[in-house]
């Protein structure tokens, strides 16, 4: 006698499985391949993602007109494969292909490249990617970050609720990687390695060294010693170190002023010579 399964365990059909993973990775953006576009409910146009919107609407000639879209008030999809508009959702009404091999009910986002490890968290509101195991949620930074600085990192109230201090984007919800700067601060990976280039060694925010400038220091402690001022020249001023905030009076030198207290010359003046 043969023996029937429910209908609940019946394997999905062959067919069925290659029709949700039809027209997959060929469709899209420069920003996410993804099976359906957008209809902005903000300016009722129709667009390939919300960073397509953005950028978009951000370059328009009247500022008045400039806008962002919303990410949780996307409503409306349409189909990249049937062209049918529809209530967002995973699988398309008409066509019954995945719009998206991921996709996020919350922030209505799809995306075919799941290698990416897309996971919404919900202290952040928005989805991230990276693998859910590989990131915690830092409180008081209010960010997602990499396990490796869970309590091995300074925190910074809402750190990444700012703007690059290079380029001036929104970190939050960048799509580009970020860096916590030894200060705290946070900025845009690239942007990180562009300071670097240019030797600015500094945080832009709050002037702290954020790289190790020993060597560099050794340097100057060097040639500050190989060039004594003339006589005239022969005084102290104040000094303010940016590194350990600590005020005090060293020798006026043109190379540059050693902060007595942790020994780096990421100092400033803070007064004129006594004459």
């Amino acid at each position: 006698m043969a023996e029937f399964s429910s209908a609940s365990t019946l394997p999905t059909p062959p067919e069925s499985q290659t029709r949700l993973h039809f027209g997959k990775l060929q469709h899209g953006c420069e920003h996410y391949k993804r099976r359906c576009k957008i209809r902005a409910p903000c300016c009722n146009q129709i667009f390939s993602c919300r960073h397509c919107h953005n950028d978009a609407m951000g370059s328009l000639s009247d500022p008045k007109e400039r806008h962002e879209l919303v990410r949780r008030d996307v409503k409306q999809v349409i189909c990249s494969i049937c062209d049918t508009e529809q209530e967002a959702a995973k699988v398309c009404a008409n066509c019954g292909v995945n719009m998206g091999e991921y996709y996020c009910e919350i922030c209505k986002f799809y995306d075919d490249n799941t290698e990416k490890g897309q996971f919404h968290c919900d202290e952040c509101g928005i989805c991230r990617v990276g693998g859910r195991d590989n990131f915690f949620h830092c409180p008081t930074c209010g960010s997602c970050y990499s396990v490796n600085l869970q309590g091995n990192h300074p925190c910074v109230e809402n750190s990444m609720k700012s703007f690059c201090p290079v380029c001036y984007e929104y970190l939050f919800d960048s799509i580009k990687g970020t860096t916590i700067m030894t200060c705290g601060h946070t900025m845009h990976m690239d942007c990180f390695y562009e300071m670097a280039e240019q030797n600015q060694y500094r945080c832009p925010i709050c002037s702290k060294t954020v790289f190790d400038m020993s060597r560099s220091w050794e340097h100057l402690d060097q040639e500050i010693e190989a060039v004594p001022m003339p006589e005239e020249y022969n005084f102290e001023v104040s000094i303010l170190c940016n590194d350990c905030n600590n005020a005090g009076r060293v020798s006026f030198h043109l190379f540059g002023h050693k902060c007595r207290n942790c020994g780096s010359y990421n100092t400033r003046r803070i007064s004129a010579p006594e004459s």
